[in-house]
């Protein structure tokens, strides 16, 4: 064990203390003077996450959440699922916990948000008033121009990356695929929700096929010509799956060798691409992704789609009072992650928490951890903390904290980061649902 992951081991422990507790502490000591009224949008991990804060930072806030859904699935950990080792329900959670904290939930579909007015309006024709709201609408997709595109088309050529029946979809297939299939992933181009992750994807899938169809194949045909730890896969399936060999089960094909996608035809189960004509068993399409349609719709994005915000509030550039978190915000250089939605929400609990209150924001930290689970045993994860840099306005890196699995860990420290993963799932579902 090197003095490196010592150090990782070391670091992962003690930010989720401190981001849990310093920003419980902040709040508490600030919000007490004044309460509002807050309408969130959206009850996934920066949604609930915000809901939960703002009634422990003071009880009195009167929260209320909007979420379609009588229960949510994770994204993160969804591809366990794909591999047949955590059934779906492993990744359902509910919102009783929230409840009982005093969080009002409305299962409801959003359909506007009046930022003049301060009005948040549902499908089902309710109008409520805020003094601030909070959306985290999640991603919505960017169809490509192919032949065959159309949101009709994952009924059965599924993304999978909204967690829930099309997870449930997508391994229903896999299952019903014979032995010496072909699985195509398409793979979306930066930047995109992450987890589920197409790398861990197509190794859990390899994992699922090669003890159950050895003789099936993936094959990835990218919208990139590199990616996010791109090393330590590549390690991992050269180790379980015969990546480089004649024999292997992943086949990566990057864009400057596929070029364009050119059609999808889910009759025949065709892929073609410039370079690249691919008859698949089973395909998964991730497109090209944006924010939520929601947040598109009240003016919350820019023309690239991603929505503009204040960094130390997360309240959008855009519309006055309205805060955006997760993977629709623009929050360079956070990733798209849900830890990183989780980080968010407590940072913009603490700044409404503030404003109710009269104070100004204190200046926040936020951290991120991403685990990615190769096959059996065999685990690794990225983490860093940020701060806020005004010169640049970005969320930067803090040098020296977090880091990345060594190239050279072992097979125990390996095995170890599994456990941490499924140890992090739990401890952050709590944390965010309660």
């Amino acid at each position: 064990m090197t003095n490196n992951q010592i150090n990782r081991r070391g670091f992962l422990r003690a930010t989720g203390a401190v981001a849990v507790a310093g920003t419980v502490a902040g709040i508490s000591t600030i919000a007490r003077a004044a309460a509002g009224k807050v309408v969130v949008v959206g009850g996934g991990a920066g949604g609930a996450t915000a809901a939960r804060y703002l009634k422990r930072a003071d009880p009195a806030i009167d929260v209320t959440m909007v979420e379609p859904n009588a229960s949510y699935h994770t994204c993160f950990m969804s591809n366990e699922v794909l591999a047949g080792d955590r059934p779906l329900s492993g990744i359902e959670v509910k919102f009783d916990n929230l409840k009982k904290m005093g969080v009002e939930v409305v299962h409801d579909r959003v359909t506007g948000i009046d930022g003049s007015a301060k009005t948040v309006m549902t499908k089902g024709g309710q109008k409520l008033a805020y003094d601030r709201c909070v959306v985290s609408p999640g991603v919505d997709f960017k169809l490509g121009d192919f032949e065959g595109a159309s949101m009709d088309m994952f009924d059965k050529i599924p993304h999978a990356w909204k967690a829930g029946p099309q997870t449930a979809l997508l391994r229903k297939q896999l299952e019903a695929m014979e032995d010496g299939g072909t699985v195509c992933i398409l793979a979306p181009p930066n930047p995109f929700r992450c987890p589920p992750g197409p790398y861990e994807r197509a190794s859990l899938i390899a994992h699922y096929l090669k003890h159950h169809k050895p003789k099936s194949k993936i094959v990835i045909i990218d919208a990139k010509d590199k990616f996010s730890k791109q090393g330590l896969f590549t390690q991992a399936w050269e180790r379980l799956y015969g990546f480089g060999t004649d024999n292997s089960m992943i086949e990566w094909i990057p864009v400057a060798k596929a070029h364009k996608l050119n059609k999808i035809d889910a009759g025949a189960m065709m892929v073609e691409t410039n370079f690249v004509d691919l008859k698949a068993d089973v395909i998964n399409y991730i497109p090209a992704q944006m924010a939520g349609k929601i947040a598109v719709d009240a003016g919350l994005a820019n023309a690239k789609g991603w929505c503009p915000v204040d960094k130390v509030t997360f309240e959008s550039k855009q519309v006055p009072g309205v805060h955006v978190l997760g993977d629709a915000s623009v929050a360079s250089k956070m990733p798209k992650s849900g830890y990183a939605a989780n980080s968010q929400g407590k940072v913009a609990a603490w700044a409404i928490a503030a404003s109710f209150a009269g104070a100004e924001p204190p200046s926040p930290s936020y951290v991120n951890t991403c685990y990615s689970i190769a096959g059996e045993d065999y685990g690794f994860s990225v983490a860093a903390v940020y701060r806020y840099d005004a010169d640049g306005d970005v969320i930067a890196g803090v040098k020296g904290a977090g880091g990345l699995t060594p190239m050279d860990a072992s097979a125990e420290d390996l095995k170890r980061e599994v456990i941490y993963a499924y140890s992090w799932y739990d401890n952050i579902v709590r944390d965010i649902w309660g």
